[in-house]
């Protein structure tokens, strides 16, 4: 199906993400808060979808975000914290998955990947997320740092 006429992206008025996939804020807190960067919304949601075939690719954020399913199938999130643990949450309502939610902390690289078909999550980053605290991986970069994890770093950059 032509993005341009998936129903999922018509009906939340989506558009193409960096990382890869759909999105569209819906929420961005008027607080504001001091971080290191400085000044953000105290927090911002999105819609997230990833149709079956497309990934989100590797990239990490300088705030936490959780990801809340809502529609579709499981979302598998592969993820490198900073000291090279990779960790695999599927979120979902089908069996493997064991949750609809899924904490992302600060500085995690992680990339999704939708299971048995597409798959619309929001995503609530608190501070607010800005582009310029958005970090998308380089394969060469995050393969020099966690060689360890080369097969699903090949696959997601």
């Amino acid at each position: 199906m032509e993005p341009s006429h998936d129903p999922i992206i018509e009906q939340y008025q989506l558009q193409a993400h960096p990382e890869g996939g759909y999105y569209r804020e819906y929420f961005r807190a008027q607080q504001q808060v001091a971080t290191p960067h400085g000044d953000r919304a105290a927090a911002t949601s999105i819609w997230f979808y990833l149709p079956l075939g497309q990934k989100s690719h590797f990239h990490r954020l300088t705030s936490d975000e959780i990801w809340y399913w809502h529609h579709g199938g499981n979302a598998v999130l592969h993820c490198i914290a900073p000291d090279g643990t990779y960790t695999q949450h599927v979120i979902g309502a089908q069996p493997p998955a064991t949750t609809y939610v899924c904490v992302l902390p600060a500085g995690t690289w992680f990339a999704a990947e939708p299971q048995n078909n597409g798959v619309l999550v929001s995503a609530m980053v608190a501070p607010g997320f800005v582009f310029e605290d958005f970090e998308l991986a380089s394969k060469p970069e995050l393969l020099e740092q966690f060689p360890q994890h080369f097969d699903c770093i090949e696959l997601f950059t």
